[in-house]
């Protein structure tokens, strides 16, 4: 087990400052070309692909980092770059996590790589779990997968949406309702390879924030996939499925769901996302505060500026040092019995708000303007607070954590 630190190895310094230089070079400068587009920045995921960062191999490297800071310190530096290209050069992430937390050794292998494509191929994909009745109530999930054993097939159909890269991924990884007396505790996931029939791509949306993301309905029409790709495989699940009966039956007891697993491994990720946009805003009000003059002295003079950017860089601070917990908490196999996750996750997207808001107030009119980045960073911000797992449903799961009653 490797012991908690706050500071980077010179290997981890290494990388980190590789990240730096490939989100100040290749990611800003292409930001607000892609932000006013909202289209899949294709280009910036190329030329990610082509230095290394958008691989399975980078980021098996960071997952499997011991001190657990690997993805955390990688995903800071991405969004400190932008959020929209970050999250289209990362979003296929989550498919993978997914695909980690739940799947056989043998379809790790078999499908992530294709999730992935390679340097003259990229290829994305997308993770499929909210539906229009079913966002933060997972229980209300709809989408239905039902097995075909004389064909050894499952037969889906239902419709997902806020999916990052939904309808235009290579792999879908999609949760189903397999038994639905069971609510969230017959859930499973599924693959679905790329061009099988049934599934398409339903709207388009266009958001507030993070454009350059993807972000689309799914719908599953009668859509076919062999037995092979329920991930963790049909006698995991009919075995899971008996004992959230029997506990059921004896009163209850907490089960995970497979959308669930998936997100609490990746809620650190997310909270780091937000440090780095808000590190990102703050950086660029420091550097305004300290140039700017009023009144014949730079505005940093003032105490409401100074004690404003004094707060942000403490909050910045903290809310990192949350990530960083979790994440070594993670993997290092520590459970989360404060939901430390959700901490660093609800702590960190607050923090993002607040920080941009204030880096907004900062430069004033001028941050009002698309001239400047902090507006931008302001409108990518609020994502944080909403996707996988809203402020309020991380409240609640901390607080129910606490009182040591189930999470549903």
């Amino acid at each position: 087990m490797a012991e908690f630190t706050m500071e980077l190895n010179d290997e981890q310094k290494e990388v980190r400052d590789w990240l730096h230089g490939f989100a100040a070079d290749v990611i800003r400068p292409a930001a607000a070309e892609w932000d006013e587009r909202e289209e899949t920045p294709w280009p910036v995921i190329q030329e990610a692909a082509k230095v290394g960062i958008y691989s399975l191999d980078f980021y098996a490297q960071q997952f499997f980092d011991p001190t657990g800071l690997g993805i955390p310190m990688a995903m800071e530096e991405l969004f400190w770059g932008d959020a929209g290209i970050a999250l289209s050069i990362v979003g296929t992430g989550l498919a993978a996590v997914g695909v980690l937390a739940n799947g056989t050794e043998e379809q790790i292998g078999t499908w992530i790589p294709q999730m992935y494509g390679d340097q003259s191929d990229v290829k994305v994909a997308a993770f499929c779990s909210s539906e229009p009745d079913a966002g933060s109530d997972v229980a209300s999930m709809r989408t239905r997968a039902v097995y075909d054993e004389a064909k050894d097939e499952w037969v889906i159909n239902g419709t997902k949406t806020w999916a990052t890269n939904g309808g235009i991924a290579n792999v879908h990884v999609v949760v189903a309702v397999v038994d639905p007396e069971l609510g969230s505790k017959g859930h499973a996931s599924f693959i679905v390879p790329p061009g099988t029939p049934g599934l398409t791509q339903g709207q388009k949306f266009k958001k507030h924030g993070i454009r350059a993301s993807h972000t689309a309905e799914v719908v599953l029409d009668g859509v076919r996939v062999p037995g092979s790709c329920l991930l963790g495989g049909k006698e995991k699940l009919d075995e899971r499925l008996a004992r959230a009966r029997e506990k059921a039956k004896a009163g209850g007891e907490r089960v995970k769901n497979a959308a669930m697993a998936t997100f609490e491994a990746s809620r650190p990720a997310v909270g780091a996302m937000a440090v780095g946009t808000a590190r990102a805003a703050y950086e660029v009000a420091l550097e305004y505060a300290t140039t700017r003059e009023q009144f014949g002295r730079p505005i940093i003079d003032n105490q409401g500026v100074a004690f404003q950017l004094a707060d942000m860089r403490t909050q910045i601070d903290a809310a990192r040092l949350l990530v960083w917990r979790a994440s070594w908490m993670a993997v290092n196999n520590r459970p989360f019995t404060a939901a430390e996750g959700s901490m660093s996750k609800l702590f960190a997207s607050e923090t993002a708000k607040k920080v941009t808001a204030q880096a907004i107030q900062i430069l004033g009119g001028n941050g009002y303007t698309r001239e400047y980045p902090v507006e931008r960073m302001h409108r990518d911000s609020a994502i944080y607070t909403i996707f996988e797992g809203t402020s309020e449903i991380q409240r609640l799961v901390i607080a129910r954590t606490l009182a040591g009653m189930p999470i549903r």
